[in-house]
């Protein structure tokens, strides 16, 4: 196995403090905010409990990942949209052209934490929004939204190795469309807004994009393809990302909230979404 550190906070001091508690070794730095030592964990869980206690503490991202686990191994990476592909929760700046922020924010927060079904959450949010004008998506997408970071390089490799994206959003069309094609991501799948007279009505148009829609389209996409589970990668950070995260042979935690991070296989805290790059890159 290799384990792999990064983020914007790294000092050699930790380098030479991890090396410690692996038993030696060297590190081989795989970008600006990157690094990566092999290591042998055979019988040594106690150890690489105390680094990722370690990196915890130090704002560190910290991963134990297979030799075999390759960027050239994967052939589907899904992601989220928002707060992940991109840095903001769209519906969020939405009611903020409506003087509605604070009240659809924290039903977002809610449902993110997994404490009310993603359905019923967007159901009551975009009720909310009824009778804003259509202009304000656009004043969004135009002077809000902004890809995460390291977004474009993630993107950018996943295309150099042939592996095909998937963006599948509880959010709207309006916004994954775009992003397919500022981006060249391969598919998207989102919620259409209903708009009567150039007005949002409050409605969602056919089926809500919850958990399971997620998690079911990713394996249509999958299977169209021909690809193991294991050559697929997930990447969420909201509750309603779960479902799709366990069908995936690799799941990754963006910035994402606590119920999500305990249950994926890596997490990313500190690190932008060119981190998955670094995870799957040999040293």
């Amino acid at each position: 196995m290799r384990l792999v550190i990064q983020s914007p906070f790294i000092q050699s001091q930790h380098l030479q403090h991890i090396t410690k508690l692996c038993g030696g070794g060297q590190f081989t730095r795989l970008s600006a905010q990157a690094y990566a030592l092999p290591v042998n964990l055979d019988g040594h869980a106690e150890p690489s409990a105390e680094i990722l206690a370690y990196c915890g503490t130090q704002q560190i991202d910290c991963a134990f990942v297979a030799d075999v686990r390759t960027l050239d191994n994967f052939g589907l990476v899904v992601m989220d949209m928002d707060s992940t592909l991109i840095a903001i929760e769209c519906i969020d700046e939405i009611a903020d052209m409506y003087g509605l922020k604070p009240e659809i924010s924290k039903i977002t927060a809610s449902a993110m934490r997994g404490e009310i079904e993603f359905a019923e959450s967007l159901q009551k949010r975009v009720a909310l929004l009824a009778g804003l004008d259509e202009s304000a998506l656009q004043r969004v997408y135009d002077e809000r939204l902004k890809l995460s970071p390291g977004a474009t390089e993630l993107l950018a490799a996943c295309k150099q190795h042939g592996i095909r994206t998937l963006l599948v959003s509880g959010g709207f069309t309006f916004f994954t469309s775009r992003l397919k094609t500022m981006t060249g991501i391969d598919y998207t799948c989102a919620n259409t807004l209903e708009i009567i007279d150039g007005k949002l009505s409050g409605k969602v148009l056919g089926n809500i994009v919850d958990a399971q829609a997620k998690a079911d389209r990713f394996t249509k996409a999958r299977d169209e393809l021909g690809l193991r589970v294991d050559q697929t990668i997930a990447i969420g950070d909201g509750a309603n990302d779960l479902k799709m995260m366990a069908a995936a042979g690799v799941s990754i935690a963006y910035h994402a909230k606590p119920i999500v991070q305990q249950q994926a296989i890596y997490a990313l805290n500190y690190s932008g979404l060119d981190g998955v790059i670094n995870l799957f890159t040999t040293v």
